[in-house]
């Protein structure tokens, strides 16, 4: 979530940023059933005082939670950086992107080794929600399933592109062989 919110501010990405919103209300959601729960496990005192390192760890989790939704809120208040910020953004060919994988995809059912997403796009998947749940660092054995949100990082040209293949708007075989190369 801070990985996320940091890249949300660095790449202007307002779907980044989205996304730490619906992650800091799960926090928040998990954060207030411990509470709750540590409650109603709490017999005695000592019961009390072995409880008392979670509620720390679960408000301290909350913190990280509700600072990286302030940086999220930077970019979606449409908040302006720095010139030499903005320069120094410019010089970088990165992006982030958002997309859900359609059943008609060429993605759907596959595994990122499979795909070789890096090689044919120039596009790195950094997490991916399925339902409720992330996989953080997907590897070559991960498969991705229709429905499933990707979280990408790479160039522009490679962004439009992964938006079409999730949709199913395009397949592999429709990429031009020079822009394949290009992305490579």
């Amino acid at each position: 979530m801070v990985d996320l919110a940091y890249s949300a501010v660095l790449f202007n990405s307002k779907t980044a940023a989205e996304e730490v919103l619906t992650l800091e209300n799960e926090v928040n959601a998990m954060n207030y059933e411990i509470k709750k729960e540590s409650l109603v496990a709490a017999r005695s005192y000592e019961d009390a005082e072995k409880l008392t390192a979670l509620l720390e760890i679960a408000e301290a989790t909350e913190s990280m939670a509700n600072a990286a939704k302030d940086l999220a809120d930077l970019v979606i208040t449409g908040f302006k950086p720095h010139p030499v910020f903005k320069m120094v953004m410019e010089e970088s060919d990165k992006s982030i992107v958002r997309v859900t994988v359609d059943e008609e995809s060429e993605l759907a059912n596959n595994t990122l080794g499979d795909l070789l997403l890096v090689n044919r796009t120039g596009m790195r998947v950094i997490s991916i929600r399925r339902g409720s749940s992330w996989i953080y660092g997907p590897d070559k054995n991960t498969t991705i399933l229709p429905g499933d949100t990707l979280i990408l990082k790479g160039t522009d040209e490679g962004a439009d592109l992964l938006e079409k293949l999730a949709s199913g708007a395009c397949s592999f075989d429709d990429i031009p062989e020079e822009l394949e190369e290009e992305l490579d």
